[in-house]
């Protein structure tokens, strides 16, 4: 989860592919320009331990706008381990 977030924060597309799974990866991964990511908090998580295949986590991620715009996206976000990596499956916007 940090790493994806990290991958917004940098403007870094190719990470964030390469950490989408394959079913549900969009077929172009873009970033909003006019986004500045802020801050990540990580309110809860589930599985994702050395010996499980899924995991979730619950995270808010504050943003700003160039034109002073402030927000916060809540997410719950299902992640799965393919080939020993973690990667994103999906998520439900809170």
């Amino acid at each position: 989860m940090r790493s994806r977030y990290t991958a917004f924060v940098l403007a870094d597309a190719d990470h964030l592919e390469r950490t989408w799974h394959p079913r549900t990866r969009p077929e172009r991964v873009q970033i909003d320009p006019d986004l500045t990511w802020t801050g990540l908090q990580i309110d809860r998580s589930t599985g994702g331990t050395a010996g499980e295949a899924a995991g979730t986590v619950e995270f808010r991620a504050s943003w700003v706008t160039r034109s002073g715009e402030r927000g916060i996206l809540r997410e719950t976000s299902r992640f799965e381990r393919r080939g020993g990596r973690w990667l994103y499956l999906d998520g439900e916007v809170l």
